[in-house]
């Protein structure tokens, strides 16, 4: 797919440079993810900026399709166009810690996408989340893994895995985490490569789909969730270095962004 130059410029920049929030800039006011705090991150201000600019987290607030949501409540229907990874080995991975999450971004070029129907969504990154910032009812997973996509003309997908502790180590995320910088730090070498195709779960025959936002600020809406029913397996131990490295980062463990209102929405699964 020949991708418009300057959006995928853009991409890169955005993601090289900020965190996992998408259209972040700098001078944006800080977060984090305290559970007491979530719901004031609209709230927070950019100083010298005009009204509403000086609120660039409203969507947080004042969005009706915010993210994440619970899955429980779904219409079992017909994906027509179900969602096709398309992750080759990444022979460049940039190792990333955000400040909010452990972070891989793809390389420029990457070939990685996401296929859905006749539409291809190249992946950006993908970063690391615990507990599971979707639930299903009252279950929790371990983790959440989320894959950003973004296609050219800036229309975004992610896809969600879960991750569910007490299994063999999987020895892609551990690559990862091996690998892993200090808070707001990159991480290159030319002799790690990356096989994003490992980190997502043996049985991906089902999906959840649903219209949503981004799970950190700014909770831009228009975002296409798709998240895998069954879990990635991986080791206790990894659940425990995720959780240690989001709590040298943020402070504690969680790095998960509490359910949000369906406001009329039903996910779909097929």
């Amino acid at each position: 797919m020949n991708l418009n130059t300057n959006i995928i410029k853009i991409a890169y920049t955005i993601y090289f440079a900020s965190s996992v929030t998408f259209g972040a800039s700098s001078g944006d006011p800080a977060w984090n993810h305290d559970y007491a705090t979530q719901p004031a991150w609209g709230s927070l201000e950019k100083a010298g900026q005009p009204v509403p600019l000086n609120y660039p987290y409203a969507d947080c607030s004042i969005g009706n399709k915010q993210s994440p949501i619970d899955l429980q409540s779904v219409a079992t229907v017909k994906v027509v166009n179900k969602p096709a990874p398309h992750y080759p080995i990444e022979s460049a991975p940039v190792f990333y810690n955000t400040g909010h999450a452990i972070q891989v971004n793809s390389s420029e070029g990457y070939a990685g996408k996401l296929n859905i129907g006749n539409d291809s969504y190249p992946v950006i990154q993908y970063h690391l989340h615990a507990p599971s910032e979707h639930v299903i009812g009252t279950e929790t997973f371990d983790g959440e893994l989320h894959f950003v996509h973004v296609r050219e003309d800036g229309k975004m997908a992610v896809l969600g895995v879960f991750l569910e502790g007490g299994h063999a180590a999987n020895k892609t995320l551990q690559t990862i985490l091996d690998n892993t910088p200090s808070s707001g730090a990159h991480y290159e070498n030319p002799d790690i490569s990356i096989n994003p195709k490992l980190l997502l779960p043996k049985n991906l025959r089902n999906f959840y789909t649903y219209g949503g936002s981004l799970t950190t600020p700014p909770c831009s809406e228009g975002i296409l969730w798709y998240v895998a029913s069954k879990p990635l397996e991986i080791s206790d131990d990894q659940i425990n270095q995720i959780k240690s490295i989001n709590t040298d980062n943020e402070g504690f463990p969680e790095n998960n962004r509490l359910v949000k209102d369906l406001d009329g929405r039903v996910p779909t699964k097929k």
